[in-house]
């Protein structure tokens, strides 16, 4: 990474470790907290953990990084040799995050463009890697801020869970309230929309569901160059086979990643999540 240009982002990306290492990411971690006990994402507490915690019906909650903290990743990159900070996070409407950055970034030493991706997980992390991959061509600050913000845009989620319940838990389930009422007799379908959790489709079983989130996501790669992820929280046996078949069926695939959510969002979504990132490289 060119010294004159920073990336900031946080842990809700999930980017593998070797992004973040190749590309010299600053990566800052939310907390999640177990009972009483505050972890830190990624470092303290594990997909696993968050798992068995919710299985055993234990109160998990998550919280926003302060502005300090943003702050310190500010100075840091100043320090480093940076002359602008493009700070990517998750969508402002499941966290704090964003104003926290924006906080932080009204006070920095050098400018910091924060971007509200209005995404999360790998959906967040393509354009973060959008952003690197700009910096590294040697764009501007601004030139950076918008490969991300496009890639964003041409990025989409969708996801199936074994129940809504944890997402009603935690407030981030939106428009989806309306399937609560149902939820026993379906298996729902959700997407990213407007940085919202929104319903897509409900279906009637789990296999079926499975089924439709593949369907869906080789309908929305068509033709065009894609990268996809498949995401999962303590559902490998799904994950694995719906990964080997997105690989055979999607012509234009050029990176596929498949990756375990971390805390935060497994605190949200519960186990079961099962999720695909489609994430084209151009309209």
């Amino acid at each position: 990474m060119p010294a004159d240009l920073a990336i900031v982002t946080d842990s809700t990306a999930y980017l593998p470790q070797d992004a973040v290492d190749r590309h010299g990411i600053t990566v800052v971690p939310l907390s999640v907290a177990v009972g009483d006990e505050a972890l830190v994402d990624g470092v303290e507490i594990s997909p696993k953990d968050v798992a068995e915690a919710m299985r055993a019906k234990r109160r998990v909650t998550t919280s926003r990084p302060s502005p300090e903290t943003f702050a310190a990743a500010y100075r840091a990159a100043a320090e480093a040799g940076a002359l602008g900070v493009v700070s990517l996070h998750l969508s402002a409407e499941l966290s704090g995050t964003c104003e926290a950055a924006r906080l932080a970034a009204a006070e920095a030493p050098i400018p910091v463009r924060v971007v509200d991706t209005r995404l999360i997980g790998m959906a967040l992390g393509y354009s973060v890697l959008a952003a690197a991959e700009a910096a590294e061509a040697g764009l501007s600050l601004d030139e950076a801020t918008a490969a991300a913000a496009n890639r964003a845009s041409l990025t989409s989620g969708f996801f199936y869970v074994d129940t809504l319940e944890y997402l009603r838990r935690g407030g981030r389930i939106g428009a989806a309230r309306a399937l609560l009422g149902s939820a026993l007799a379906v298996k729902p379908l959700l997407h990213l929309s407007g940085g919202r959790i929104e319903p897509l489709e409900k279906v009637r079983t789990a296999s079926r569901a499975i089924a439709r989130l593949e369907e869906i996501a080789v309908e929305r790669a068509g033709d065009r160059e894609v990268d996809i992820t498949v995401h999962h929280l303590a559902a490998e046996d799904r994950a694995e086979p719906l990964a080997e078949r997105l690989r055979e069926r999607v012509p234009g695939l050029r990176e596929l990643v498949l990756s375990e959510v971390g805390a935060v969002i497994g605190a949200h979504a519960g186990p079961g999540l099962l999720a695909v990132v489609l994430s084209p490289r151009s309209r």
